[in-house]
Order: C-alpha cells, then sequence, then structure tokens
C-alpha cells in the first residue's frame, strides 16, 4: 500500500486493535481513498437472498454526498425544500435518526448541470472524532461526530473575497493528522483541523467565472516525497502537504475546465488521470537534486467524465463521456477491450480482489470480474427507483446507498 494512503488508513481507523472492528468506510472512495477495500471474497452473485435490505431512511431530501460510515453509525447530508442543508447521524444497525443539524445554503447551477440538480455535492470526511461536511456555497463545517454540534465554519467566500463558486462546493475533503484539504476559494488549500483556520493556499487562480474546480485531492509518496497531489480546472500538480509549496505541475487540457474525477497514483511515479473533452494519460513524475520533472508515459484518446476509475492488477476500468466501460493497460497505455454496451451517466466503483461493484446512476448495481481479457458481468440488480449519484460505501458484508430520495442498507450473504 502507498505509504501516505496507509497513513490516511491508521488515521481512520485509530489503531491496530481496529481491524476486529465492524469495517467503515470514512471519507470519499472508502478507506484508502482508491475505492478499494479487503477483506472476505465477495458472492458469485447479486440475486435474491444474495443481497437483501437491512433498513430503509424514506424521504430524504437530494444529495451527491455518499453516505459515510463508522463503526456504529452512518451520516448523510441532503438538502431541504432548495434552501436549507442538513446533516443527520444515524444508528448503523436500525437507521435510525440519532441527531438533526442544518444551515441555510442553497445555488441554482448553470447550464448543462441544471438537469442534475442543484443540491449538495461534496461527500464528507470523519476522522474518528469529527465530521467534516463542505456545503455547496463554498463552505466548510466541522461536526461533533457524537452530538452533531458544530465546532467551527470556515466560508471561503467571506475569507478570501471570491465569488461563489457556479457549480457549488465539489470537492471531497480529505483529512490527515494535521489538516483538512479541499478545493475551495478558486485554489487549494489547507485548513487546521482543530480551529478552522487557513494554514496554507496553493494554486490561486481566483475562481474565475466557474469557481473552484471539481477533482478531490489524494495523499501520495511521489518520486520519493510524501505529497497531496491535486488536479485543478487546468493541471495536475504535487503539493507539499506541510507548507503548500507547489513541488510540480502539468497543464491538463479539458473542455472548460471540466476536470471532474480524481487522479489516481500507480506506482512509486506513475499518476492516472482523464478528462472530458481531453483524453487519458498516464503522468510519469521523477525528482533529481529537488528537481522534479514531469512528462506523459502515454495518452489514449479517451474521454473520461464523472466516474473516478478502479485501478486492479495494472488495469485501470473507467467509464467515459460515451457511457462505455474502458479497461486500460496502465503499462503501455492501450485500451484492453471496450464494451458495445452504454450505461449510465455516472458509476460509483469498489474493487475487492478481483470482482468490481459499480453503482450506476439509473439505480443499478453491477457486480463484475476485474478481467483485463473481457468484459465479464456476474450480477445485475435494480436497487432504486430514483438516480444514484452518490459514491456507494461497501463495508465487510454491508452495502450502503444513497439515492435521490432516501438511503438503504444492504446485506450479502456472502454464499
Amino acid at each position: 500500500m502507498n505509504p501516505a494512503r496507509t497513513l490516511v488508513v491508521a488515521l481512520l481507523l485509530g489503531s491496530s486493535a481496529a481491524a476486529a472492528e465492524p469495517a467503515v468506510w470514512p471519507q470519499w472512495r472508502g478507506p484508502t481513498r482508491d475505492g478499494a477495500v479487503t477483506g472476505s471474497a465477495w458472492p458469485e452473485t447479486l440475486e435474491g437472498d444474495a443481497l437483501k435490505p437491512i433498513w430503509r431512511i424514506e424521504k430524504l431530501g437530494p444529495s451527491y454526498s455518499g453516505p459515510i460510515v463508522t463503526r456504529d453509525r452512518v451520516f448523510t447530508t441532503q438538502t431541504v425544500d432548495k434552501k436549507t442543508e442538513v446533516v443527520s447521524a444515524h444508528d448503523r444497525k436500525t437507521g435510525k435518526e440519532l441527531w438533526k443539524t442544518s444551515w441555510d445554503g442553497s445555488i441554482t447551477v448553470p447550464f448543462f448541470a441544471a438537469k442534475n440538480g442543484s443540491w449538495i455535492r461534496s461527500t464528507p470526511a470523519f476522522d474518528g472524532k469529527v465530521l467534516f461536511v463542505a456545503g455547496i456555497k463554498d463552505l466548510l463545517v466541522a461536526l461533533d461526530g457524537d452530538t452533531g454540534k458544530e465546532l467551527w465554519r470556515l466560508d471561503f467566500v467571506q475569507e478570501f473575497g471570491t465569488p461563489p463558486p457556479d457549480f457549488g462546493f465539489v470537492c471531497s475533503p480529505l483529512v490527515d493528522d494535521t489538516g483538512v484539504y479541499v478545493q475551495a476559494g478558486g485554489s487549494f488549500v489547507k485548513v487546521d483541523k482543530k480551529t478552522g483556520k487557513v494554514l496554507w493556499r496553493a494554486l490561486k487562480d481566483g475562481g474565475g467565472t466557474m469557481g473552484s474546480a471539481f477533482s478531490s485531492p489524494v495523499l501520495a509518496r511521489i518520486a520519493g516525497t510524501d505529497q497531496v497531489v491535486v488536479q485543478t480546472r487546468t493541471k495536475l500538480a504535487g503539493v507539499d502537504r506541510g507548507t503548500g509549496k507547489e513541488l510540480w505541475t502539468k497543464e491538463i487540457p479539458s473542455f472548460r475546465g471540466m476536470n471532474i474525477l480524481t487522479p489516481v497514483p500507480v506506482g512509486d511515479d506513475g499518476i492516472f488521470t482523464s478528462t472530458y473533452g481531453g483524453n487519458t494519460r498516464l503522468l510519469r513524475v521523477t525528482s533529481e537534486g529537488g528537481k522534479y520533472d514531469t512528462r506523459d508515459a502515454w495518452g489514449l484518446k479517451y474521454e473520461g467524465n464523472m466516474t473516478t476509475p478502479v485501478v486492479v492488477a495494472d488495469h485501470a476500468y473507467v467509464l467515459g463521456k460515451d457511457k462505455r466501460l474502458v479497461c486500460v493497460n496502465l503499462k503501455t497505455g492501450k485500451e484492453a477491450w471496450g464494451t458495445d454496451e452504454r450505461f449510465g451517466d455516472y458509476w460509483s466503483m469498489v474493487a475487492n480482489g478481483d470482482k468490481i461493484l459499480a453503482l450506476d446512476s439509473r439505480g443499478l448495481l453491477y457486480l463484475l470480474k476485474a478481467d483485463a481479457k473481457e468484459f465479464d458481468l456476474i450480477g445485475k440488480r435494480k436497487v432504486s427507483d430514483s438516480e444514484t449519484w452518490a459514491h456507494l460505501a461497501v463495508c465487510g458484508d454491508e452495502i450502503f446507498i444513497r439515492d435521490l430520495n432516501g438511503l438503504t442498507a444492504w446485506r450479502w450473504s456472502g454464499k
């Protein structure tokens, strides 16, 4: 495992003894922030009793935030009456509401994004005690995980004098032992997790007419140095997490800055990404004498969109702008295969061993074999009548799915 991601796991799980605790989902894309989980092998089917609902919460306001799952509770967000953002905690076993808190927060997103709704977008992060929630109007709020009490809030519009983002606060917070990292206020920012004070601000672009970038940062060890990797609206960059110094940057072309998916560290010096209106590529980052060099290992004429890929055994599984699923060989940059079938606009994917669970935005759950030779669909099941844009959470034998109208906990048998 990448050392930087190992740090995140240790922070979020608390101690080695936590391995015996129920599996958790504390942040965007899971414990290691790469859409991968470990544990018992998954079932070979999604049909019948292999996957059963445990409980469901109805009549929630819409949200794109993925559920956050701790050892004993589940956090979710919603936008109510197009004017209020609500965060609630629920008992993991029963779904019973434990607490709820709210604040004013709503915008109307422009252009083509309007068809997907104007509600909270970012997935919160939980460090074992505090839940960090990004409100759509460029607001970061810290809540006590036990009580829901607000500990602090940071309004980036007021802090930096930047305009509210046209598409809202989309980036999902990244938390380490010292702070919270977000793309907000037309920049990349580190915030003190205890006080809400800005520790440093990097990659400033003022936000422009569109506002801050959409992509979420990751911790990685690249070219022998621990750093934060982040994709802005125009470039991919490595930033020193202590000082905010830009270690290296690489221009990444895309249509109107539609760099949406999260970059994926590969090996010791590689970063995989794909952009809307650009291409799919693997960037190599090297360092000699403190001087960084960036170059494309390869480029593939295929446009990613919103779906962050999962990587299994030197292959990336990518759902692109054309709604096909494509398997890309990370060593050669060649397309191993691509489906003829078109899927929904968005997938959230989780991998375990040689299997991939994929939640389609149309409310369909797919179970795939991660096969570099061919598309191997093992199972398919309708899990929601409403759209499912939030990232699914997979915790051992439990699956948590947030659709636009509610939240459902499922359990599969393992048989």
